[in-house]
C-alpha cells in the first residue's frame, strides 16, 4: 500500500474549507475534498487484475472547523456515491474511526477531529459477465422470466460484484444473442431488475429487457397488479387454515451489527402496511429427535403477497411463531432427518408462481417454478416420514406443477 497522498486540490486558505483531506492507496480526492467514486472503482479492478486481496481504500480528514456535525452527515457529504443509509451501515460495521476509535453514525465532531474511513468500491453500472446457468422459463423481446436458484443475489451491491444474477445475465445474452437488460438502474448497477428477491429464496422472477417493458412492469408490481405465490415450510402446526397476515413492517430499532438488515413489526409511524395472505397446504409431525421428549411438527404453507416490503413473508411468520425453517436471521432452525443429520439449514422459501398480464401485448401470462431439490427432498421426506395430514385450499397452485406431485 503506498503512503498517503495529499490532495493537490485543497487550498487551506480557503473561507469555505472544513477539512484537510487526504487519501491512502490512491488519489481519491476531488478538488474542495470530496471522494472521486471512480478513481476508487479503477483502484479496486486493479488491486483485482494484480490478485491484491488486501487491498483497501482509505480517506482521511482533519477537521479545521467546528462542525458539531453527526459523523453520517459529515460523510454524506463528502462521499455521493453512498447514500446516509450505506453510510451508516459501513460506520456500524466498523469501518470508520475518529481519533483513532471505532466511531458511531451519531458521534458529534468537533475541530480538531480526524477521521478515518475505509471505503468499498462504488457499484458499477458495468456489469461484468459471469458463466453461471440460469433456468428460463419464458423469453422475448420484452421481459425474460427466470426459476432462480438458491444462494445467488440478484444484483452487485456493496463489496458482491460478481456471480450474481446479473453477471450471469450479462454472459446469457452475449452468448445468446437474444438481446440485452434494459437501461433502466444503469447507474445503481441494476439494469433490468423489476423486483428482487433474497439470496436464499428460489424461484420465479422477472427482468426487463426493454425499458418501456421495465417502467410497464415495474407500474404493474406498484399498483398489484401482479400474482406473486410462495411456498414456504415452516416450524409448528399452523392453526388456520386460510388467514390474512396484517401486520405493519418496518426497520429493526438495533443499531447493533447485523441488524440493520432486519425488519420487525412496528405500529409506530415508520411502520408500513404489510399484508400476506397464508393458507396450509400440509401438516406435518415427525419423531423427537434423541434426547427429546417433543415430537417435531412443521406446516406447509402457501403465502399471496398483497404488498412486497423487504422481507415480509419472513417476519410475518416469525412473528405468528411461525419461522421459516432454515431461516436463522428470524429464529428459524434447520431440519434434522431421522438419524438427527441435517438436511436442510437454508430458508425453505420458494417463489412459487408468478402472474400478470404482458407488459406489451397484455396477454395474460402465468409462470410455475417447480421447487429447487434440497426443499423437495425434504417436503418427500416429510411425507414418507411425518405422518402428513393435507389441507388444500382451491385456487393454489397444483402440487404436481411443482414436482411435488
Amino acid at each position: 500500500m503506498s503512503d498517503p497522498v495529499p490532495n493537490p486540490g485543497i487550498d487551506d486558505a480557503s473561507e469555505s474549507i472544513d477539512a484537510k483531506a487526504e487519501s491512502v492507496g490512491g488519489d481519491f480526492l476531488l478538488p474542495g475534498g470530496k471522494v472521486d467514486g471512480e478513481a476508487i472503482r479503477r483502484a479496486y479492478e486493479t488491486a483485482r487484475e494484480q490478485e491484491n486481496d488486501e487491498f483497501v481504500a482509505k480517506v482521511r480528514f482533519a477537521l479545521a472547523r467546528d462542525l458539531k456535525d453527526r459523523l453520517d452527515k459529515y460523510l454524506t457529504s463528502r462521499i455521493k456515491f453512498m447514500s446516509r443509509s450505506k453510510l451508516q451501515a459501513l460506520i456500524d460495521q466498523g469501518g470508520a474511526k475518529v481519533n483513532g476509535e471505532i466511531a458511531k453514525s451519531s458521534l458529534k465532531l468537533r475541530i480538531g477531529d480526524t477521521i478515518e474511513l475505509v471505503l468499498p468500491p462504488p457499484p458499477s453500472g458495468e456489469i461484468e459477465p459471469d458463466d453461471i446457468p440460469l433456468d428460463v422459463l419464458f423469453e422475448d423481446e420484452h421481459i425474460l422470466v427466470l426459476n432462480k436458484q438458491s444462494d445467488i443475489i440478484v444484483h452487485p451491491a456493496r463489496m458482491e460484484n460478481r456471480g450474481t444474477m446479473l453477471n450471469a445475465l450479462v454472459h446469457y445474452f452475449q452468448q445468446s444473442k437474444s438481446g440485452e437488460l434494459s437501461h433502466v438502474g444503469e447507474e445503481f448497477a441494476r439494469p433490468g431488475v423489476v423486483h428482487r428477491l433474497d439470496r436464499h429464496t428460489s424461484g420465479c422472477i422477472v427482468f426487463a429487457k426493454s425499458d418501456l417493458a421495465h417502467w410497464k412492469m415495474g407500474a404493474k408490481f406498484e399498483q398489484r397488479e401482479v400474482d406473486k405465490r410462495y411456498l414456504a415450510l415452516v416450524h409448528g402446526w399452523v392453526s388456520k387454515h386460510e388467514q390474512l397476515i396484517d401486520l405493519p413492517l418496518g426497520p429493526h430499532p438495533s443499531r447493533v451489527r447485523g441488524s440493520r438488515e432486519k425488519r420487525v413489526v412496528r405500529f409506530d409511524d415508520l411502520g408500513k402496511p404489510s399484508q400476506t395472505i397464508c393458507r396450509v397446504r400440509e401438516r406435518y409431525e415427525l419423531p423427537a429427535l434423541l434426547n427429546k421428549t417433543v415430537s417435531r411438527r412443521y406446516t406447509l404453507v402457501e403465502l399471496e403477497l398483497l404488498t412486497g416490503r423487504t422481507h415480509q413473508i419472513r417476519v410475518h411468520l416469525s412473528h405468528l411463531g411461525h419461522p421459516i425453517v432454515g431461516d436463522d436471521m428470524y429464529k428459524g432452525k434447520p431440519i434434522h432427518n431421522l438419524d438427527g443429520e441435517v438436511m436442510l439449514d437454508k430458508p425453505a422459501l420458494h417463489a412459487a408462481l408468478l402472474a400478470f398480464d404482458h407488459p406489451m401485448s397484455d396477454e395474460s401470462l402465468a409462470f410455475i417454478a417447480p421447487v429447487r431439490s434440497d426443499v423437495r427432498n425434504v417436503l418427500e421426506f416429510l411425507r414418507t416420514e411425518g405422518n402428513p395430514r393435507a389441507h388444500f385450499v382451491p385456487g393454489t397452485v397444483p402440487m404436481e406443477r411443482l414436482g411435488l406431485d
